[in-house]
């Protein structure tokens, strides 16, 4: 492993991981940089430590500058359309952001210097409908839906930028889940709807596919993963799991009981219209060679992570 990193950038400061990312990379004494648009300059749960530097990951010109200045040694890309719902409404927007300029980021990386680690956000996505469960490195990529297409591209060419001689790694995230979780995703749906249910706030919750089967892991154990992997003495990807999957079923029942409530079938209906044109039955990951050659491990099981949500958003009342 090499030593903590003297100054480290990170995109998508916004969102759950960036957060505890920067969390975590302060505490080991790095000088973390991120990128913010304009409309989210001052991000939720964002250290005050971290210097902000407005701007846009699409624009490939300016944010080529800003890295080439900052000269940061480690490379955090977090940012993306993280919707994959979003990613059907604007396809073209999803392979700018998540595609294009994730690989122009990697460049503006590799003219920094030979010495910059770089670490990119993949998703399960980028494997469709697999055909054997659970899913590792090698499993086929076939994307069944834009934001998996984007998030494709920008994962092969992490091995294209390595043969250039970038120190790149691609971490497949699985579902990982937080109190800092959006509202936009179906997990924190879950979650604040079901505590409203309790507060007798809300009379029921609606989703669309209550089958689909996802790994969901922690967030804070994903972002120990990415640390991890920037700091490895060689680069590679890795598939980031718990190994275990569960339904969203599972999840609302999960929830449900967390707040107290046991008789909660009547309360939820399902609604074609929520559900994806298509969507994957079954993403459950093996992060084996996350565990041989890392030494990660998830630390919070599915049923800590969904009561650690219901409780936050019990006590957001």
């Amino acid at each position: 492993m090499t030593p903590t990193a003297n100054r480290a950038l990170v995109t998508g400061i916004g969102g759950q991981d960036g957060s505890y990312l920067a969390e975590r990379l302060l505490a080991d004494g790095t000088e973390v940089h991120a990128l913010v648009l304009r409309d989210d300059a001052t991000p939720p749960y964002c250290p005050p430590e971290v210097t902000l530097h407005v701007g846009d990951l699409a624009d490939i010109a300016a944010t080529r500058r800003l890295v080439l200045d900052l000269a940061p040694d480690e490379v955090y890309n977090l940012a993306a359309i993280s919707s994959v719902a979003q990613s059907w409404d604007e396809p073209d927007l999803t392979a700018q952001v998540n595609g294009l300029a994730a690989v122009a980021l990697m460049e503006s990386a590799r003219l920094v210097g030979d010495h910059v680690r770089v670490i990119q956000a993949s998703s399960a996505e980028i494997f469709g409908e697999p055909d054997h469960s659970p899913q590792t490195e090698q499993t086929p990529v076939r994307p069944l839906n834009p934001y998996g297409a984007a998030k494709a591209f920008a994962h092969l060419s992490v091995a294209v930028q390595r043969h250039r001689g970038l120190h790149a790694s691609s971490l497949v995230l699985y579902n990982h889940e937080s109190p800092r979780r959006p509202d936009r995703f179906v997990t924190r749906k879950i979650t604040s709807t079901v505590a409203a249910i309790a507060r007798g706030e809300a009379g029921e919750l609606t989703l669309g596919n209550l089958e689909a089967r996802r790994d969901w892991g922690w967030a804070p154990d994903y972002v120990d993963a990415m640390v991890r992997a920037a700091r490895a003495d060689e680069p590679d990807d890795y598939v980031i799991a718990t190994g275990i999957g569960h339904t969203v079923r599972d999840f609302v029942a999960t929830a449900f009981r967390h707040a107290g409530i046991t008789d909660w079938e009547g309360l939820v209906t399902s609604d074609p219209a929520l559900a994806r044109p298509a969507d994957a039955t079954d993403l459950t990951g093996d992060a084996t060679h996350a565990r041989d050659t890392l030494g990660w491990a998830p630390t919070v099981d599915f049923d800590a992570v969904v009561a650690a949500m219901v409780a936050a958003d019990l006590s957001a009342s």
